[in-house]
């Protein structure tokens, strides 16, 4: 069945709703633990189920083709399979990964050459192969090729850049309707809006995008070195255009704050590293504000934080350099995640999302 999307409530500009796809329900708004390479680091798929409430993981495109590679992939059934993951997945086309790789690519009208960061090897992605790439992963959300301009980009080099994505768009749509899905589950296609910091380029872009009747619509190129403020207010320029009926999906974003603010624009989906990769460094997410857990104070607090693990458990771990710190941050941190997107939810339906969300909001930038 197509992927739909069932809208229950808004609140504002807030929405709450449904996307279903053929591995189950997303309750939106949702966040998306990252799973780079078919793994969300530190952490078993058994503990996104049970602790973290996962609904959806990402995998990324660009990395999976590089290892384990599309043949192994393919023989597994899909990253499903592969990775033991019975729940909806979502991969991203490697666009921001080109992006991050800046000194080891060439952009050109078929594609993007780029270099291996494992071995140095070079590779093209087209549009098309991308396509392809992503039918062999077996995503139920599949993300087109985009260019992620950088944050900064001046007006002339955005627009290029957007215009490039368009026609890539074209391509990657064409592609996806020549092939069928391998394992027996709907794939949909998102395309993804750009035009960097650069009001009248997103609007071009939404309207663009918008005319392709996506099954969903992602906005990109944000959180990428533009001003906070000027990231809020291209979220609010593009949802003003994209459909009220389809998903939003706001790529590579980001802080409690941001996810907060984001959701009472309009965006129902986001996905980021920053919950695993700060936990990996030591710095935890509560709804009071953030511990650094290396600091001294927490190696005598004796408080759990997780199950029956005390912050002075963690602290000795994490300054011990033990692997279970590593993954207590990881799931306490992703567990507040999507804590955090379920009450936002739950205060969209009682119709209270914005004096909620400013609350939230004063405490989360504290520092505990």
């Amino acid at each position: 069945m197509p992927l739909t999307f069932d809208l229950k409530a808004v609140c504002g500009d807030a929405r709450a709703g449904v996307i279903h796809t053929d591995h189950g329900d997303i309750q939106t708004p949702i966040f998306m633990p990252v799973g780079t390479a078919g793994s969300v680091k530190a952490v078993h798929q058994q503990e996104l189920k049970d602790e973290v409430k996962a609904q959806i993981i990402l995998g990324n495109t660009y990395h999976l083709y590089l290892r384990p590679g599309c043949d192994i992939l393919r023989q597994a059934g899909g990253l499903h399979k592969f990775n033991a993951w019975d729940r909806p997945l979502l991969t991203d086309s490697g666009g921001f990964q080109v992006f991050s790789l800046a000194a080891n690519r060439k952009l050109k009208e078929e594609g993007v050459t780029f270099r291996s960061h494992i071995d140095g090897s070079r590779h093209l992605f087209t549009p098309e192969g991308v396509m392809d790439i992503e039918r062999v992963i077996g995503a139920d959300i599949m993300m087109v090729l985009d260019e992620c301009c950088p944050g900064d980009a001046d007006y002339r080099y955005a627009k290029k850049s957007m215009e490039l994505t368009h026609r890539w768009l074209d391509r990657c749509i064409t592609r996806f309707a020549e092939t069928e899905p391998l394992y027996g589950h709907h794939q949909a296609l998102f395309p993804i809006v750009q035009g960097c910091q650069y009001a009248d380029l997103r609007r071009i872009s939404a309207e663009y995008i918008a005319s392709k009747e996506p099954e969903g619509c992602a906005i990109g190129g944000l959180a990428v070195g533009e001003p906070t403020e000027v990231m809020y207010e291209m979220i609010e320029v593009v949802n003003a255009i994209l459909p009220k009926d389809r998903p939003r999906y706001l790529m590579g974003v980001g802080t409690p704050q941001n996810l907060l603010e984001a959701i009472e624009r309009g965006v129902d989906m986001f996905d980021c590293v920053m919950p695993t990769r700060n936990g990996r460094n030591g710095l935890l997410f509560t709804a009071e504000g953030t511990i650094n857990i290396k600091n001294k104070k927490w190696e005598t607090c004796f408080e759990p934080i997780y199950k029956d693990y005390t912050l002075a458990y963690l602290h000795h771990l994490i300054r011990a350099e033990e692997i279970l710190g590593l993954q207590i941050c990881s799931i306490v941190n992703l567990r507040f995640y999507l804590w955090l997107v379920g009450e936002a939810r739950n205060h969209i339906v009682a119709g209270d999302y914005a004096a909620w969300k400013g609350g939230m909001v004063a405490k989360l930038g504290r520092r505990l």
